[in-house]
C-alpha cells in the first residue's frame, strides 16, 4: 500500500507535467467551461505531489510524484484522466462529496482533492455523477489513516474528570468501536470510558480511569492505533512549574526574574501544586496598542546582577542551556501551559503575547560582556515592539522585530468574551506556526533560533475595554516535541 503525502496541494503546473496535458483556466477564459454531455470514465488516476515535507513526516513517507495510484489518503490530490470528464457535474469518494474546481477539469483530466470527512458507509468506489443523474463508478481505496491525537483539553485533569481529546479519524463504527488508552504507572495501557464522539469524528470525550499515570494516551480505531505526541500529566520540557526545587520542582524560578514577579498561589484553585497569577482583577487592562506591565506580565530574564553576568541555575538559567529541552530545532516544538480564568474575571479584548529572546535583546543584569564574552543587553521593554520602536534606539535598530504568539481566544466566541468557567485547559502553542506574528498582530517570518530561546515573556497587550480586568492564572509552562 503506498503510503501518499498527506500534505500535498493540487498544483496544477504538476498536473501538466505529470500528465502531459494543457489544462485551460477559467482565468484566461472566463467564459469557457460548460457541462458536456454523455457520460464519463477514467483510464487511470495519478497522485499530484510537491517537493514539500514536514517535520511531521515519517521517516519512510513516500512521496508519489505523479505516479498511478489505486487508493489515496483524505486530502490528497488526484487528477483522473479518461474521457469526456467535462460531464462529472458531481463526484464523491464512498459516500463523501468532493469539491469540483471547473479550472482544473478538462475533457481528458479532472484534478480534485479526496474529501478529509470519514465516510458513514464504504464502498471503495469513485462516483461520477452527470448533470443528467447518470452515475458512472471507479474503483479506488480511500486510505482513511489511524487516529490522529492532537490536543487534550486539560493534561493535568485528575482522575475521574470528563475531558476531551480533539484531532481527526477518531473513528468509531458499531461492529469496530473506538478505543481510548490512558498509561498505568508501569506502562501499561488501561482503558478510559468513552461518553460522547462528534459526528464529524474530530473529538471524543472520556473520563480519566483509575490508575492514570504519566504517560501518552493511545486509540484505536478499524483503521489503525496511534500514541499521542504530549503526555497526561506532562513534565517533559518544564520551563516553569512555580514550584522550589526543594518542593520537587523541575522548572525555573518562582514568579518571574525581571522587573516584575507575580504572586505565586497554592490554594483550592491549585491544579498541580503552586501557580502564578496575571492580572490583579481589578486594573483594567490598557488602551489599544499599549499595555501595563506591573499587571499584566509574566516575565523571565536570564542572567544575575553579577560582574560579569553569569547564568545560575535555577533563578537565572538561559533556557537554551536546560537539558531537559532541546531548542536546536524550534521547528519541532510545541510550547503548552495550563490556563484558568474565572467567570468572574473574563478576558474581553487584547493579546497575550508569548515571546522568547536572546541575550543580545534582554537579560537581568545586562553586564557586557557576559561570563561567555558574549555581548548581552540590560533590561529594557525595547526589545519586544515593534520596527518602529527598535529604529528609534541605537542598540536594536540593527534588529528585526522578534516574532511572536498571540492568543486570543475570546476573539472566537459570539458574546466577545472568555472565561473557563472554573476549569483548568490546556493551551496548545505549535511554534513554527504560532510564532509568526509582529506587536502589532502584522504577520512575520518565523525565524528563531536556539539562541532565540534564552528568555521567554507573556505580556497582554492592546485593550480599550475599561470593564475588561481578567485574571490568568497560569501553571506547568513547558516545551514538548510535536512528535
Amino acid at each position: 500500500m503506498n503510503k501518499l503525502n498527506q500534505y500535498t496541494k493540487g498544483l496544477f503546473i504538476a498536473a501538466v507535467a505529470v500528465v502531459g496535458l494543457t489544462l485551460s483556466s477559467c482565468k484566461d477564459q472566463p467564459d469557457a467551461y460548460e457541462v458536456a454531455d454523455g457520460v464519463p470514465s477514467v483510464d487511470y488516476v495519478r497522485c499530484l505531489s510537491t517537493e514539500i515535507t514536514s517535520n511531521r513526516d515519517s521517516k519512510d513517507m513516500h512521496y508519489t510524484k505523479g505516479e498511478l495510484v489505486l487508493e489515496a489518503s483524505p486530502q490528497n490530490t488526484l487528477c483522473l484522466v479518461g474521457n469526456n470528464l467535462r460531464s462529472v457535474y458531481e463526484l464523491y469518494f464512498n459516500d463523501q462529496k468532493a469539491v469540483l474546481n471547473t479550472s482544473y477539469i478538462t475533457d481528458n483530466t479532472l484534478i480534485v482533492d479526496v474529501p478529509k470527512s470519514v465516510p458513514k458507509q464504504v464502498t471503495d468506489k469513485i462516483y461520477m455523477k452527470t448533470r443528467s443523474g447518470e452515475t458512472v463508478e471507479y474503483d479506488f481505496h480511500v486510505v482513511i489513516p489511524a487516529p490522529n491525537i492532537s490536543e487534550m483539553s486539560c493534561e493535568y485533569a485528575a482522575i475521574g474528570d470528563r475531558i476531551t481529546f480533539k484531532g481527526d479519524y477518531f473513528v468509531n463504527y458499531e461492529e469496530s468501536p473506538l478505543e481510548v488508552y490512558f498509561t498505568n504507572a508501569e506502562g501499561n495501557l488501561i482503558p478510559a470510558t468513552i461518553n460522547e464522539i462528534a459526528d464529524d469524528y474530530t473529538s471524543v470525550s472520556v473520563t480519566i480511569p483509575e490508575g492514570a499515570a504519566r504517560g501518552p494516551i493511545a486509540m484505536t480505531s478499524t483503521y489503525g492505533s496511534s500514541t499521542s505526541a504530549f503526555y497526561y500529566l506532562d513534565n517533559r520540557g518544564m520551563l516553569f512549574d512555580f514550584e522550589d526545587p526543594a518542593d520537587g520542582g523541575t522548572g525555573l524560578g518562582r514568579g518571574g526574574n525581571a522587573w516584575h514577579d507575580r504572586p505565586v498561589v497554592l490554594d483550592e484553585n491549585s491544579i498541580a501544586g503552586h501557580y502564578i497569577i496575571i492580572g490583579d482583577g481589578k486594573t483594567a487592562q490598557k488602551a489599544e496598542g499599549g499595555w501595563d506591565d506591573a499587571n499584566y506580565s509574566f516575565e523571565y530574564w536570564c542572567g544575575d546582577w553579577g560582574t560579569p553576568q553569569t547564568y545560575p541555575d535555577y533563578q537565572g538559567t538561559r533556557l537554551y542551556d536546560l537539558e531537559s529541552v532541546d531548542f536546536s530545532r524550534p521547528e519541532n516544538l510545541i510550547l503548552k501551559f495550563e490556563l484558568m480564568i474565572p467567570a468572574s474575571n473574563p478576558w474581553k479584548t487584547g493579546g497575550l503575547q508569548m515571546i522568547f529572546s536572546s541575550t543580545k535583546h534582554v537579560s537581568l543584569g545586562g553586564k557586557t560582556p557576559d561570563a561567555f564574552g558574549e555581548d548581552v543587553k540590560a533590561a529594557n521593554n525595547i526589545y519586544f515592539r515593534d520596527k518602529a520602536a527598535l529604529d528609534e534606539d541605537d542598540y536594536f535598530k540593527e534588529f528585526d522585530e522578534l516574532p511572536r504568539a498571540i492568543y486570543r481566544p475570546w476573539t472566537a466566541e459570539k458574546s466577545k468574551s472568555f472565561d473557563t468557567a472554573g476549569k483548568w485547559i490546556t493551551v496548545t502553542i505549535p511554534i513554527a506556526s504560532s510564532f509568526v506574528y509582529g506587536y502589532n498582530g502584522d504577520g512575520l517570518t518565523f525565524n528563531l533560533k536556539e539562541k532565540d530561546f534564552a528568555n521567554f515573556q507573556m505580556i497582554l497587550i492592546g485593550g480599550g475595554d475599561e470593564a475588561s480586568t481578567p485574571l490568568f492564572y497560569v501553571d506547568n509552562i513547558r516545551v514538548i516535541p510535536n512528535k
